[in-house]
């Protein structure tokens, strides 16, 4: 069997599409309007990623304010905020070249979500005509919408946890009933855990494992058979073609990290300047039985916020490297990141998110053929 590959989930969305969300968010324009050009940009996406040859595609989550907002708001300006939230809640991520982006902040319960990610797989998939994956985010990001010290009058943190629970299992149920062959859940905030950045108050909590421990709370309300096709994604950030928590050792996420209980992980590697060595921390704490399922590493051969192209050799390089610290059936290869987490990105370092566009497929195309390559030399 070759090496299974697939991307994280997002793709840079067209100028086009960036400047509906700027005219909706301003009231020039209606919903329906935006909606059209999202799924205008949706059927493109699809369209062009089976065309790359990719085994399974999905629609780069042209519809959602950010990989991290989409349960909470419209766009990333806020409009169409969910119940019982604030537009001014804690930073998520401070990025290396400056900018930072925020969470809402909760006001009061109930916690409920506005959208789930299968509210906008069920417009998508009628589109395809491969299987189709969609990432969700992980309830550990989430439960950064409560205040790190305070209590909400009425609503305890003990309360929303347990409602946020809720939410994510069913995000993840309902994606699997619209059609999703796969669900992989963003965690990303695992990796910034660990940087304690003075400027950014939660990061400084020693939050890692309680991350672990909630995200296991929902992972493990499904059977061996569902959790191995759920993933967790790992990655330093990706915005603007910056990162926020690449300094961070993956020694110190990694043996915490393959303590959830999730059938397959993508990690961001192909941008890491050691990339053996953390090939040989993946191989030690990968489990090959996480409660019932073998954890496959899908390790990053693909660097979204360079602009060069990898070559297939390149890519196909990485994986055997790789292979001689992971056991072959549970390798798999992805993108380390996705190519615009969130809806409004300029790209800077491409110069145009179109061109953005353009080179993400060149590069999944790549990763195709690279993975061909290596599933040959490796016998597979």
């Amino acid at each position: 069997m070759p090496i299974p590959t697939e991307n994280v989930g997002s793709l840079p969305r067209p100028a086009k599409l960036q400047q509906a969300i700027a005219d909706y968010d301003a009231g020039s324009i209606e919903f329906a309007d935006l909606a059209a050009q999202q799924d205008a940009a949706c059927r493109d996406s699809i369209e062009r990623m089976e065309a790359t040859g990719a085994p399974i595609v999905s629609d780069g989550e042209q519809r959602a304010s950010s990989f991290a907002t989409y349960p909470l708001t419209d766009t990333l300006a806020g409009t169409g905020l969910a119940d019982n939230l604030a537009g001014d809640g804690q930073y998520f991520a401070i990025f290396d070249d400056g900018h930072h982006r925020q969470l809402p902040r909760l006001t009061g319960g109930p916690f409920r979500y506005k959208t789930f990610a299968s509210d906008y797989l069920s417009q998508s998939i009628p589109y395809a005509t491969k299987p189709m994956k969609q990432a969700v985010i992980a309830p550990s990001m989430l439960s950064l919408l409560y205040p790190l010290d305070d209590q909400l009058d009425g609503y305890s943190r003990e309360q929303f946890l347990a409602d946020l629970c809720d939410e994510a299992e069913k995000d993840i149920r309902q994606a699997f009933a619209a059609g999703a062959a796969r669900v992989s859940i963003d965690f990303t905030e695992g990796r910034l855990a660990s940087k304690n950045d003075p400027r950014n108050p939660w990061t400084g909590r020693h939050m890692l494992q309680q991350f672990i421990e909630l995200n296991n709370r929902v992972i493990d309300r499904f059977s061996a058979q569902e959790r191995a096709n759920i993933g967790i994604h790992t990655c330093p950030g990706g915005d603007m073609d910056s990162v926020h928590s690449a300094e961070v050792d993956y020694a110190e996420l990694l043996p915490s990290m393959f303590a959830m209980n999730a059938g397959y992980f993508l990690m961001q590697l192909a941008s890491e300047k050691d990339k053996e060595r953390v090939y040989k921390l993946v191989g030690e704490h990968s489990r090959d039985d996480a409660n019932g399922v073998p954890q496959v590493c899908f390790i990053g051969v693909i660097d979204p916020l360079n602009p060069t192209v990898e070559t297939p050799q390149q890519v196909a390089a990485d994986l055997v490297s790789a292979a001689n610290h992971i056991p072959r059936e549970r390798l798999g290869a992805t993108d380390d990141c996705g190519f615009s987490p969130f809806s409004v990105d300029d790209k800077p370092k491409h110069g145009s998110p179109d061109f953005a566009r353009d080179i993400a497929f060149q590069k999944i195309t790549s990763r195709i053929q690279g993975v061909a390559i290596a599933s040959e030399r490796l016998g597979l």
